[in-house]
């Protein structure tokens, strides 16, 4: 690689992975077309990504497994998107102007809640969850062992829309940040673009070559969850 002088640009692309070990490869195509807002007419090419030209020869993008013993990297990421998403509703929602603390432990008692710094909303739900768990036919929902979650268990995260926000949205807002981000870098990018895209699975992983460059690596800044692109 050295010989080469494709060594910088894996070393880019596989810190871009933001440590994540298990990527997915991809082969295929990217290109972003300029739109003329008035005649809809598609102009001129503003980027194009093609995965051969990539230093790796193929598109990598980080797996987002949830699981530790999958992908340390990843799970991370998904661990404290969960615990912002829990704060966030307990808070009184996403971008709330005022925090209020968050609960994050079980309750043992449900004198507790009196003196807990949260919003009403949350106090309602924790304390109506620990009521109903004294209920022998709900018993087997275990409510007051999750109180402290509204009452909710396993991954609700991924599955309630409407508590404060969800894993996409903040997996989103991260992306819109980076992109916010290389435009600053490139100069400002046209208001509508024109954009296609054709992508096809080609594996998992990492080359023994590429595993041994990940490990010396640290994780580019802000790359959780978005894909490299050399």
């Amino acid at each position: 690689m050295a010989e080469h002088g494709t060594l910088p640009g894996i070393l880019r692309q596989l810190s871009g992975l933001g440590g994540c070990t298990n990527p997915i490869r991809l082969d295929g195509h990217r290109t972003e077309h300029d739109v003329d807002t008035t005649t809809g007419e598609i102009g001129r090419v503003l980027h194009h990504l093609d995965s051969t030209d990539l230093p790796a020869g193929q598109l990598l993008v980080r797996c987002n497994n949830r699981r530790t013993t999958r992908c340390a990297a990843c799970s991370e990421v998904y661990r404290r998107d969960t615990f912002h998403l829990i704060t966030s509703g307990l808070r009184g929602g996403k971008g709330a102007e005022t925090a209020t603390g968050a609960l994050d432990r079980p309750l043992k008692f449900a004198a507790e809640l009196a003196q807990l710094d949260i919003s009403d909303h949350a106090r309602r739900l924790i304390r109506t969850a620990w009521t109903l768990g004294a209920r022998k036919d709900l018993e087997h929902l275990r409510l007051r062992a999750w109180a402290h979650m509204l009452g909710f268990r396993g991954h609700f995260s991924t599955k309630s829309r409407r508590y404060s926000t969800t894993l996409g949205a903040l997996r989103d807002a991260r992306a819109e940040w980076r992109r916010a981000q290389a435009a600053t870098a490139n100069g400002a990018a046209p208001d509508t673009t024109y954009v296609l895209a054709h992508w096809v699975f080609a594996g998992t992983g990492l080359s023994d070559t590429e595993a041994w460059l990940a490990a010396s690596l640290e994780p580019a800044p802000g790359t959780e969850g978005e894909p490299t692109h050399g």
